[in-house]
């Protein structure tokens, strides 16, 4: 592969390339080219104007403040697949921003922003008639910041920074998240949740807990991609983007076909009232772990749940990864550690090859220990 000409960088699809001018200042332009050879080119032509005392025509960009950001960046964003969930973002930066110029951003400017959020926050909750201001977790933070991260990129794309002030902003380090929960039930927990749920939410779990699906997901599922004659629920707008394929167990397909079919409602599961999809079942979901008497629960672990018990009835972690649709390994191997007959019987082959022995004695201890942790 050929060497790179200096000068000439990629962002996004397009080549950028940089170089001085007879005064010393740094140029840094799009090349308005996406194929290498026409972005030398355009650096050539620079260059030479640059030697032949032609000195490039500098683009003057007004001073603008981040509210006025805001207002591009959010039409811009309508036509993003997480636009729902981004626009809380944006609007809390907005309240924090908004008139602030965005030149005047730096990097002490922002870390100083995520030791605030780490001991105000933004959230309140009422508790009698005191409220208490509490401090946000590290993955919000990093969620706004990288949120920050993405509008200068869009500012700079758009002539409303410059490139040297959005280098200001990329120097902020995500702040240490601790990923490491995980909540899953047993089985006997699983089965006290499903008869604590009332008539609306019993569904809707027993579709989490045999799919694996977000909330989002499972609260937006429509009929039409469902699939009980073949047993497959497809999903087309997921997460990552990808569309993903999930089979239907006896289970769900027993309670899929006991639900009452609108033909005027899309939606699996609604309000019969008002046949409109469920935007949220957070009280009801509430009320049914109160009656199970489970504690420390929250809806995102019934896809924990589902992940977990694959895992530990001997499922591959790949199978578990195109189940619950994550692009790499990564997230999926959580899971791993509760499988450990897996490098039971990896050693187990090498010890039959070397040594001509069996570790059955030792599978079978595992898995006794397995059932004791389960229940």
């Amino acid at each position: 592969m050929a060497k790179r000409m200096r000068g000439i960088y990629k962002r996004g699809n397009i080549w950028w390339c940089c170089y001085k001018t007879l005064s010393g200042r740094m140029v840094r332009e799009s090349t308005g080219h996406t194929v290498y050879d026409n972005a030398v080119e355009y650096l050539a032509k620079q260059k030479a104007d640059v030697k032949a005392g032609i000195a490039p025509e500098l683009k003057k960009i007004a001073n603008y403040t981040f509210g006025q950001l805001v207002q591009d960046y959010k039409a811009w964003a309508e036509r993003q697949r997480s636009f729902k969930s981004k626009i809380f973002l944006i609007n809390q930066l907005e309240e924090d921003f908004k008139d602030i110029p965005l030149r005047y951003f730096t990097t002490m400017m922002l870390e100083k922003y995520q030791t605030d959020r780490m001991k105000h926050g933004r959230r309140k909750t009422k508790k009698g008639k005191e409220i208490i201001e509490t401090g946000n977790k590290p993955a919000t933070i990093n969620r706004l910041v990288a949120t920050v991260k993405h509008m200068f990129t869009k500012a700079v794309e758009w002539d409303m920074v410059e490139e040297e002030i959005a280098k200001r902003v990329r120097k902020v380090r995500l702040l240490e998240e601790n990923n490491r929960r995980l909540r899953y039930l047993s089985q006997d927990e699983c089965q006290s949740l499903i008869d604590a749920c009332e008539g609306h939410l019993r569904p809707i779990v027993v579709a989490a807990l045999n799919t694996g699906m977000r909330k989002g997901e499972v609260l937006g599922l429509k009929w039409d991609n469902v699939d009980l004659k073949h047993g497959f629920i497809l999903l087309d707008k997921t997460k990552n983007g990808d569309r993903r394929e999930l089979p239907i167990n006896d289970t769900l397909r027993s309670t899929l076909a006991g639900l009452t079919l609108r033909l005027d409602v899309k939606h699996v599961f609604y309000d019969s009232k008002t046949g409109k999809p469920y935007q949220d079942i957070k009280r009801s979901f509430t009320s049914a772990l109160k009656r199970a008497g489970i504690k420390d629960f929250h809806f995102h672990d019934l896809r924990h749940t589902f992940a977990s018990h694959l895992v530990m009835a001997g499922v591959d972690i790949t199978t578990v990864k195109e189940l619950l649709g994550h692009k790499t390994l990564t997230m999926t191997r959580r899971y791993a550690h509760l499988a450990p007959s897996h490098k039971v019987n990896a050693v187990g082959i090498l010890d039959r090859t070397l040594n001509k022995n069996s570790t059955s004695h030792l599978l079978h201890k595992i898995k006794g220990h397995e059932n004791v942790s389960a229940s």
